[in-house]
Parts: structure tokens; C-alpha cells; sequence
């Protein structure tokens, strides 16, 4: 071949650049792993734990509030038998009395009828009143923001009618208060037993993901790329993980609540529903509730997402203590 054929040729292999393939760069974290599923299964069933204990928390003080201001707005006059008296001028008079002190609104007085229903669940029907010394009730409205002298009201319906005994309810109003206060704190404590769980399960998930992957983030880290870009790596893992769990646990949670709803609407005449509806209320959290839910839901997320960041930042401080320390580096294979 001549000089001129070899410069042609030189020419023409030297103008076409070979094409190359940029290779894309996988995450650092698999996107999906037995691991991964795993945790989003725990972080799940975490969530549907800590929405269940929410909205319970939510239902029972929600209950008590209203059996609180049902009781505080009534007081009640029991009137005893006595063959010395006429019970029906003994309950009158015991109306009126009450009614002439301020802060009292109205006053009922509860027939043989309806006494005879209250007593329904216990001496069952066709109950004759007559043939026990079963005493009478009067019900008085008061006014809870400015209450009647309830000292005072006793004092003279223990002069003017021996017979009767004044019930303001105080006893019940505390028990329901310390009933609501002990059932939110155990609410509480479950939540944080929940979270601390759901923590300590991200941060055993977060190393084991660094162990698999530990050859990875050393020589990336070793090449220059900075902590927060190791970490921010993982965070969006596990904020992806999270963000699923969470949501299936809670919606879970929710799908509970209203479900309990549904029933309890469409049963209210048979016995189950009363006797929860009396133990329980309404299985409603309403829109409070609802929220509640959601917050929790983002908690959960903003938890394991911070606490996947703070491993391994923890565990690359801990690679950088190794590699500045001959001896550790010794002792440690593969560091």
C-alpha cells in the first residue's frame, strides 16, 4: 500500500470516534430486596399498632368527655319509701325546692314507668314498684357554668323532706376523669413503646443494608463523595419504604374504625351494640380522629427516615475511625 493509500486510510479510521456506552449508575441501595419487604411489613404493622392505640385514645376520651358533661349538667333526688309520707307530694315538693335556688333550670320527675325500665336489665319485666321499697327520682337541670350551692340544696332538703337524698354526681365526674386521664396515658406509653420499637428495627434494617453494601460506601466515600450523600441515599430508601408501610398500616387502622362505624349504625336495637355503645360510645373519632391518624402516619415516616440518615452517618464516622487508626485497621479484616 502506498504512503498516499495509508494516509487515506489513517484519515478515515481517525475521523469516526468509536461510540461508547455510558454503563447508568445503579443506587447504592437495592430498590426492592426480601429485606426491604420485610421492613415495610414491620414498619406496616407499626403503624396500624400506633393508629389503632390513637384513635382508641381519641374514641375513649372523647366518651368520657361527653358522659362528663351529660353528668355535670344533672343532678338527681332520690326520694325513699316511707309509709309515713305521699311520694307523689314528696317528689313535687322536692321539685320546686330545688328549683328555687339559682343555677337550677328544670326539674323532672321521673314516673313509674321509667323507673321501672331503669330497673328493666336487672329484676326484668312487669315489675310492681309497690312491692319494693324501691325509691323515686327527681332530675334537675342545672347550669354548669354558674352551679347551684349544692351544700345548701342538701342541708334544707334534709330539713324540709327527711326522705330525700341529693346525688350531684361528683363521684362519678372524677371517676370519669381519672378513667380518661389513665386511659390516655396508657395510650401514650403504648405509642412510645411502638416508636422505640419501629427505631430500633430501622436501625438493625439501616446496618444490615450498610453491611451488604459496605464495600460500596467505602470506596465511595473513600473517592471523595461526602457523608451526606452516602446518607441521603439511604434516606430516600427508607423513605420510600416508610412512606408505603405507614400508609398501608394506617389506612388498615381507618378502614377499621369505619367498619366499626357501619356495624354499629346498622345495629343499634340489638343488645351487643347497646352494651358496647354504653361500655364504648360511638366507635366515631370523627375528622379529629381522622387526622390523628395521618399525623401519625407521617411521624412514622419522618422517624425511620431519621433514624436511617443518623446510622449511617454513625457508620461512616465509624469507617473514618477505623482508617485514621494503623491499629484498628490491623485488627479489623476487610476495613
Amino acid at each position: 500500500m502506498t504512503d498516499e493509500g495509508r494516509d487515506q486510510n489513517r484519515s478515515g479510521t481517525s475521523g469516526r470516534r468509536p461510540e461508547m456506552r455510558v454503563r447508568p449508575i445503579g443506587p447504592i441501595v437495592p430498590p426492592a430486596n426480601v429485606s426491604g419487604n420485610a421492613l415495610m411489613l414491620v414498619i406496616a404493622i407499626m403503624a396500624f399498632l400506633a393508629c389503632l392505640t390513637f384513635g382508641a385514645v381519641t374514641m375513649v376520651r372523647a366518651t368520657a368527655a361527653s358522659w362528663q358533661s351529660q353528668i355535670s349538667r344533672e343532678i338527681t333526688i332520690q326520694i325513699k319509701p316511707d309509709d309515713t309520707i305521699d311520694m307523689e307530694k314528696a317528689l313535687r315538693d322536692a321539685r320546686d325546692l330545688a328549683l328555687t335556688f339559682n343555677g337550677t333550670k328544670d326539674g323532672q320527675i321521673m314516673d313509674r314507668a321509667a323507673t321501672a325500665r331503669l330497673l328493666e336489665p336487672w329484676l326484668g319485666e312487669g315489675l310492681d314498684l309497690d312491692e319494693l321499697p324501691v325509691p323515686r327520682l327527681v332530675i334537675i337541670t342545672i347550669d354548669e357554668q354558674n352551679p347551684p350551692d349544692f351544700a345548701e340544696m342538701r342541708k334544707t332538703l334534709a330539713e324540709k323532706i327527711p326522705q330525700a337524698f341529693l346525688d350531684d354526681h361528683r363521684t362519678w365526674v372524677d371517676r370519669l376523669v381519672a378513667m380518661a386521664r389513665t386511659t390516655a396515658l396508657i395510650g401514650t406509653a403504648v405509642l412510645v413503646l411502638v416508636f422505640s420499637a419501629m427505631v430500633l428495627t430501622v436501625i438493625f434494617a439501616t446496618r444490615g443494608a450498610l453491611s451488604g453494601n459496605r464495600h460500596i460506601v467505602e470506596v465511595l466515600h473513600f473517592v471523595g463523595a461526602e457523608a451526606g450523600f452516602v446518607a441521603s441515599e439511604f434516606q430516600k430508601h427508607f423513605l420510600k419504604i416508610s412512606l408505603k408501610g405507614s400508609f398501608a398500616g394506617g389506612a388498615l387502622a381507618a378502614l377499621c374504625f369505619a367498619a366499626a362505624g357501619i356495624w354499629q349504625s346498622h345495629s343499634l336495637a340489638t343488645p351487643q351494640s347497646d352494651q358496647a355503645t354504653a361500655l364504648f360510645g360511638t366507635f366515631a373519632i370523627g375528622i379529629t380522629g381522622y387526622l390523628g391518624i395521618i399525623g401519625t402516619m407521617l411521624i412514622i415516616a419522618a422517624l425511620t427516615t431519621l433514624t436511617a440518615r443518623f446510622t449511617v452517618m454513625r457508620t461512616i464516622y465509624e469507617i473514618d475511625l477505623i482508617r485514621s487508626d494503623p491499629a484498628r485497621t490491623d485488627s479489623v479484616p476487610n476495613a
